[in-house]
């Protein structure tokens, strides 16, 4: 089986790319952050070849044909701001999930909704994927005010769906169709 072709997404002031080796930086600020590596394969407080291998980990993802893992980069610098993810363990059912994180230095400057908006567009370009999905612990209101703002609708709360810190934590569940 021939890997995916990961294409380069323009997000408003943003670009969706592949992550590089010079993208370590970002990975080592969010293997520090409280959250992040609970939620997510970053390595807690992670070792440089820790943060290499998450790294070789997201072009991984293209060849296991699993998903397609973004670093959401500044369009005029390429600084590497977060990640966003579509993954497409359920695309057989029409169905791919949305994952995304920004570095805690550049929360709040509306990354995470351009981001959003340019992976959720293209991914429902996709022939084989007629729905999106994304699960946000409802204490995030950022997150999932964001994904409101990118044509999420809310489906409810969903009881005990995700481990984070060995707790179960309930999730509410969005959506956007095709």
């Amino acid at each position: 089986m021939d890997p995916l072709s990961q294409p380069v997404l323009d997000a408003l002031g943003f670009r969706l790319r592949p992550f590089e080796p010079k993208d370590a930086q970002l990975v080592r600020e969010a293997s520090l952050d409280p959250l992040i590596p609970l939620i997510t394969t970053v390595p807690s407080n992670g070792t440089d070849k820790e943060i290499l291998d998450f790294i070789d980990r997201q072009h991984h993802r293209l060849v296991e044909r699993s998903g397609y893992s973004y670093a959401i980069a500044d369009a005029s610098s390429d600084q590497a701001l977060g990640q966003i993810g579509l993954w497409l363990k359920d695309a057989g059912q029409g169905r791919a999930s949305i994952g995304y994180w920004v570095s805690p230095r550049h929360r709040n400057k509306g990354i995470v909704s351009a981001a959003l908006d340019a992976v959720s567009g293209w991914g429902l370009s996709l022939p084989e994927i007629y729905r999106l999905e994304l699960y946000v612990e409802p204490w995030n209101e950022g997150s999932w005010r964001a994904a409101e703002r990118c044509g999420y609708m809310r489906e409810g709360l969903v009881h005990s769906w995700q481990e984070v810190g060995g707790q179960r934590k309930d999730m509410y569940m969005y959506s956007r169709l095709k």
